[in-house]
């Protein structure tokens, strides 16, 4: 692949919209790839993403491709423990193997769980497997579980040769030549055998038991969903994503100001480490908390009602976006790939001459890139996407007055 993309900078003070990014990023045009006969006949897929909940439902869009060039496709998800609690949402997965790598991050590996991940690939007979990562990521030693499993095909992006672990090898051009979002590098690569798709949404099923479960908490909080609500979630699992909690509630004061009547309810999310973070946004900013007591259903049904998400860029926001529901989505610039996707958006963050440092910890220890961002900006992001949802369409209902 030689194309490469042309990038436009920002203002500072930057904003994204719908599928943007903290950088406008112009897509390079997919080239048209035709299926070769192997791939065309390939019905037993094996997808794998082991890394976090985000890149699988960024993800989603490249499995409804190749669901799509096949629909008689059986396609087995290969997760983390946190990519495969996804499964029972997402339509286009067949089946789920969890699993880890002594390559990915999180878990511990022996060499006996990855033998038996070994013999659960060599059992499935897949026909062909498709190995995304990020561009940090080497697919080698996934690829190297394939090949020893008996799967014939085997595509990947790849920055060194891979010489026989791939049949089917795209150079990696990512971050030197190319920056796109990462739904759109994942769409690329399955493009690269034919696999297509008209709706390039992100894909999540809410059940019916999840709204169910999630009405009943809400009103244990002391929010009423028939009125409107906004989620703000202020963890994230890397401390260099994270926008202080004393700033988000100052924030949320902001909006209040700004809102008046108008201000809709708010809840905070967050899983059980957080609940300390939660509740020192709650001691300056009226909110209720939802922190701990969500299953990830859960947490999925209550952003599906919701007016708003306000939250650093993780899982959340990305479940969010697959649900349709507007972001105010604080960017730390680590990277420029994971904005939202294809939902509206308000993605806010202060440019720093060290932007895109691709590290979990701020290397320079200052997190300006966040900590400069002013509550004022993010409270009026906050009221225009509020104020657009009222204008356009109203928050859907959690559960419908029928309960389905």
């Amino acid at each position: 692949m030689d194309r490469v993309s042309l990038l436009r900078r920002q203002p500072a003070r930057g904003q994204a919209a719908a599928d943007g990014a903290p950088l406008t990023v112009v897509p390079p045009l997919p080239e048209a790839a035709p299926a070769t006969a192997a791939w065309a006949a390939a019905r037993r897929i094996l997808a794998i993403r082991l890394d976090n909940l985000g890149d699988v439902l960024m993800t989603t869009p490249a499995l409804r491709a190749l669901r799509d060039a096949a629909p008689d496709r059986h396609i087995t998800l290969l997760a983390s423990g946190a990519g495969a609690a996804l499964a029972p949402h997402l339509p286009e997965v067949d089946a789920v193997i969890t699993a880890s790598g002594p390559w990915m991050p999180g878990g511990d590996i022996t060499p006996a769980a990855l033998q038996a991940t070994l013999e659960r690939l060599r059992a499935g007979a897949f026909d062909a497997a498709v190995i995304f990562t990020v561009y940090s990521q080497n697919p080698l030693p996934a690829a190297m579980l394939c090949w020893q499993a008996g799967i014939p095909l085997r595509l990947a992006h790849c920055r060194e040769n891979p010489y026989h672990l791939l049949s089917d090898w795209l150079p990696d051009p990512e971050p030197h030549a190319l920056l796109r979002h990462e739904v759109r590098r994942q769409l690329d690569l399955v493009g690269h055998v034919g696999a297509h798709t008209a709706d390039t949404r992100m894909s999540f099923r809410v059940l019916a038991a999840d709204r169910e479960r999630a009405l009943r908490e809400l009103a244990a909080a002391g929010i009423d969903p028939g009125r409107p609500y906004m989620v703000v979630h202020p963890g994230a699992s890397a401390p260099s994503r994270r926008y202080p909690p004393e700033r988000f509630a100052a924030a949320l004061r902001r909006l209040a100001a700004l809102s008046g009547a108008a201000m809709p309810q708010v809840v905070l999310t967050g899983d059980a480490s957080e609940a300390a973070l939660v509740d020192s946004v709650r001691a300056s900013a009226p909110a209720a908390t939802l922190a701990g007591q969500l299953s990830l259903g859960e947490l999925a049904a209550v952003l599906e009602g919701a007016a708003l998400l306000l939250a650093n860029n993780t899982g959340p926001v990305h479940l969010a976006a697959a649900l349709g529901r507007p972001v105010v989505d604080l960017y730390a610039l680590t990277n420029p790939q994971h904005a939202p996707w294809k939902t509206p958006s308000r993605v806010l963050y202060e440019d720093v001459p060290c932007r895109y440092c691709y590290r979990s910890v701020c290397p320079q220890g200052h997190h300006a890139c966040l900590h400069l961002l002013d509550p004022e900006r993010v409270a009026t992001a906050a009221r225009e996407l509020l104020d657009l949802g009222a204008e356009t369409a109203a928050p859907r209902p959690l559960i419908s007055p029928a309960g389905g």
